[in-house]
């Protein structure tokens, strides 16, 4: 391949978006602390954040005993192809204190590849759009601050007729940590 070739190939940036949760402290830092520090790692690994949402509380699921997820998603432009943005974030959750011990345990920081520009795959580590998306409304309020015109890749559905379709009790449930 040409060098030149190369070079705009690397360099051509990619419109992603990216889910934040946690429900657990970190190194004496709250969720919502936690959640900012994890927009700044982002950062310094050279991924540059377009938007940002409020912060937003959702309760803990599937045992609403445990705490709260405080929840945010960002709009990024990165050169990082889809499983490097992945490992990326795998990496700046290990950062954050996370461990993997069980299918939904509460969490210092979850970062999830919600959408990476209009692609849909399917492999061992990564699915995009990130599964399930459409019945999250603790992902679907946060996004519509940041891209409210956005469609769910492969489907075309637009944001608006996801969030009507939620439960009145999942859209309740879930509230700017600000109260506006």
């Amino acid at each position: 391949m040409d060098k030149k070739v190369g070079q705009r190939l690397f360099m051509h940036t990619n419109k992603a978006y990216i889910g934040f949760g946690a429900n657990l402290p970190y190194a004496k830092h709250a969720p919502a602390d936690t959640i900012l520090g994890a927009k700044s790692a982002l950062m310094a690994k050279g991924i540059r954040v377009l938007r940002f949402s409020r912060l937003w509380q959702s309760p803990a699921w599937p045992d609403p005993s445990e705490p709260a997820y405080v929840n945010a998603v960002a709009e990024v432009v990165t050169v990082l192809p889809p499983h490097r943005l992945l490992q990326t974030l795998r990496g700046i959750e290990r950062q954050f204190g996370r461990r993997r011990s069980y299918r939904n345990a509460p969490r210092t920081l979850d970062l999830d590849l919600l959408s990476y520009e209009n692609l849909c795959l399917r492999t061992l580590h990564l699915t995009l759009p990130h599964p399930g998306i459409e019945r999250r409304a603790f992902v679907l309020l946060p996004l519509q601050e940041v891209a409210p015109q956005w469609r769910l890749p492969g489907r075309g559905t637009a944001l608006a007729v996801m969030i009507k379709a939620l439960t009145a009790q999942s859209r309740d449930m879930v509230l700017p940590l600000d109260g506006k």
